[in-house]
């Protein structure tokens, strides 16, 4: 019994979290780490302490620390990316299928095999996760992983997620002679959008930058519209009779206003704790968070008509979904002229008012806790605001979910505890009255 119940307990997402103030509005937290099953099980993030950002991650157990690999890996790694019945859709989405983190890193290792445990399931969180808004940063096995595949590919392959529907191409550097690893330069392409971050010297060059057996872009008849190039490798050899000098080593993709940014680099600048490879790390990040997914309307409002929240992930009805942890849902109103009074009413569901929600309005744009007009931050759950002569035209309405999940320590990272139950939402009832 004791057994099961610490399985059970398990099944939430182990996490590893670094306790920052960040600068997130509308997420749980900043970046989610996968260090799974086949990857590197990279435990420490420079860039995140750089950057004073939060971060949860997976850590699997790895053979090559002589570690043993068992079921747990499996249990946890498809909770994490699949869900179960404490977290319906997984760490990573919220309720509706809103990113529940900015962006997910994934580190190298083996990309079709890390792939391959995901799941069909996993695989096709991660791809609704980045379609939603979710950015998206994979080196070497994590860059091959976000690709539609390899030049061999002509369709879709299998375990890789096509989030940057272009094929890779491997250098094929791995270990020298020696069985030290490899390091190549990389050029900063001119007017490349991390410029904007840093000067990396002013030179237009970062020098030794590890290297595993990585990738980089093809450009042929697949080459996605839309790919932003970041850097180029800075490498003259042969390798295998052939040279990837000058070939893309880091580039970019945004399918459109709403989705994610992906970017998707072919070497491992990641472990660096400071120089340019770390203002390389820190650029990439500062990009993807620019490149996350606009804020969507869940409805219009309408006069006198409650509008209930309470649908699960499994309905497939996000406008009408429960909302998540420290998320907003948003909505609008279209003020008529003339009106003298305004009140917008948030009400539980009986047996659901055991939670802290805010409310708030704006009259310019979608409303937030450092933008809104309007506010009201109680504790509990009951809300109301009322405007006096409200300005005619677009009122933007959120909700937010202030009760979180705790946490404890696991092998794997962090457990969640406490109020599990928000991970499958909160349901409510919102209206406005004029």
């Amino acid at each position: 019994m004791k057994k099961q119940l610490l399985l059970a307990g398990l099944l939430c997402a182990a996490s590893v979290i670094v306790s920052a103030q960040s600068g997130n509005k509308g997420y749980y937290k900043d970046v989610f780490m996968d260090s799974g099953i086949n990857l590197t099980s990279t435990v420490d993030l420079p860039v995140i302490r750089y950057l004073d950002l939060t971060m949860e991650a997976f850590i699997s157990a790895s053979p090559k620390n002589g570690e043993t690999m068992t079921a747990i890996d499996t249990i946890l790694q498809n909770a994490i990316f699949s869900g179960n019945s404490i977290d319906e859709n997984g760490v990573l989405l919220y309720p509706d299928g809103g990113p529940r983190f900015r962006m997910i890193y994934v580190n190298g290792g083996g990309a079709g095999t890390h792939g391959k445990t995901l799941g069909k399931t996993g695989r096709d969180n991660l791809r609704k996760y980045v379609a939603n808004g979710g950015s998206y940063l994979g080196s070497c096995a994590g860059a091959f992983l976000g690709s539609f595949g390899t030049i061999a590919n002509k369709t879709p392959r299998e375990t890789y997620l096509h989030i940057w529907p272009g094929q890779t191409g491997n250098t094929y550097l791995n270990r020298n002679d020696t069985g030290h690893l490899n390091y190549t330069g990389m050029f900063i392409e001119e007017n490349s959008p991390i410029l904007k971050y840093y000067d990396f010297g002013g030179d237009h060059h970062i020098d030794s930058v590890k290297h595993n057996m990585g990738c980089y872009a093809d450009t042929g008849e697949m080459y996605p519209t839309g790919t932003e190039v970041l850097l180029r490798f800075d490498y003259p050899e042969l390798v295998k009779d052939q040279s990837f000098h000058k070939k893309i080593s880091a580039w970019a993709y945004k399918a459109n206003r709403t989705s994610g940014r992906v970017i998707l680099c072919g070497s491992h600048p990641e472990g660096v704790t400071e120089g340019e490879q770390l203002e390389l790390m820190a650029a990439f990040v500062k990009y993807l968070f620019e490149g996350n997914g606009s804020p969507v309307l869940k409805g219009t409002l309408v006069n006198g008509e409650p509008r209930t929240m309470n649908c699960s992930t499994s309905d497939n009805n996000p406008e009408y979904t429960k909302l998540g942890d420290r998320q907003y849902h948003h909505f609008k109103v279209e003020v008529p002229k003339g009106v003298k009074q305004l009140t917008i009413n948030l009400d539980a569901i009986k047996g659901w008012d055991n939670y802290d929600m805010y409310l708030f309005a704006d009259n310019h744009t979608f409303a937030f806790m450092d933008n809104a007009r309007y506010k009201n931050i109680s504790l509990g759950f009951t809300k109301s605001i009322t405007i006096d002569n409200p300005t005619e035209g677009a009122l933007y309405i959120s909700v937010f979910c202030a009760t979180t999940v705790g946490t404890v320590d696991t092998r794997y990272g962090k457990q969640y505890t406490g109020r599990t139950d928000v991970l499958n939402g909160v349901p409510y009832i919102i209206s406005v009255k004029y």
